[in-house]
């Protein structure tokens, strides 16, 4: 499936966003370089509080992002600070949309106080996987983002329950891709607990980065070719030389001519 959002301004080069999940600390424990990782990418998925995160350092991030021209976005989660929200949770729906909620909102008064906004949500971990298959899930997300005002961008799969729950609520939707993560053959990502689910070699990172932003396409666990329709690539801020590896990954990506704009 290929979303409106991402045909834009494809047909003279490819154009990508580079985003990466950034603020994912808490008080004295800090995991993403989050400076460094602010110079390469063009959007930021800021941690709200529920998955990692606090005040101080959401403050943080929205200033460095405003002073460095990059786009803020919510990464919103289900409450889950023990296990960095990747834990499956069974929230029931009213009481997971005001959660999204209250984290844009705890967000876009820091944004603000920067001199930017909260522009896109994208949910975290284990709620984005749940978003992709569950409908009833991704209808709280997407009520929780219609709650906290304006028609926000939301960040995700495509073909995923959370893009169709938001075109039904009229939010535009932006499809992502992952270089770091091992796809399906049906185009899904591959779950963290099994083999081969995360690309560790960072040769292989930037290569399959230029594949999805170049050509469109990339090789399945099974090795199965399969076609990315994507308009954002992911580059997780919380592996081992994050900031180093997105560095490659934006300069290789500018030498095969792919532009770097965010989507917001």
């Amino acid at each position: 499936m290929t979303d409106a959002v991402d045909a834009v301004d494809c047909a003279d080069a490819p154009v990508i966003d580079l985003n990466a999940d950034l603020g994912e600390g808490f008080g004295r424990w800090q995991l993403t370089d989050d400076e460094a990782l602010l110079s390469v990418v063009t959007s930021a998925n800021v941690a709200c509080g529920f998955h990692a995160g606090d005040p101080t350092t959401m403050r943080r991030v929205c200033e460095l992002a405003a002073e460095r021209g990059v786009v803020v976005g919510a990464q919103v989660s289900y409450r889950d600070l023990a296990g960095f929200g990747r834990r499956a949770m069974d929230v029931p729906p009213d009481e997971l949309a005001d959660e999204i909620t209250y984290q844009i909102g705890a967000l876009e008064v820091f944004a603000r106080a920067a001199g930017t906004r909260v522009a896109y949500v994208k949910p975290h971990g284990a709620l984005y996987n749940r978003c992709v298959h569950d409908a009833e899930q991704a209808g709280a997300v997407v009520a929780g983002v219609r709650a906290a005002g304006g028609a926000l961008p939301v960040l995700g799969l495509p073909g995923s329950r959370l893009h169709e729950a938001a075109r039904n609520a009229q939010l535009p939707v932006v499809a992502e891709a992952f270089a770091d993560r091992a796809y399906t053959d049906q185009g899904t990502l591959v779950p963290r607990r099994e083999p081969g689910a995360v690309v560790h070699d960072p040769d292989e990172v930037v290569k399959r980065a230029v594949g999805m932003a170049r050509d469109r396409a990339v090789t399945s666990l099974g090795g199965r070719r399969i076609a990315v329709a994507a308009r954002s690539l992911c580059l997780h801020g919380d592996t081992p030389g994050a900031a180093g590896l997105a560095r490659r990954v934006r300069s290789e990506l500018t030498a095969a001519g792919v532009r770097l704009r965010s989507f917001a």
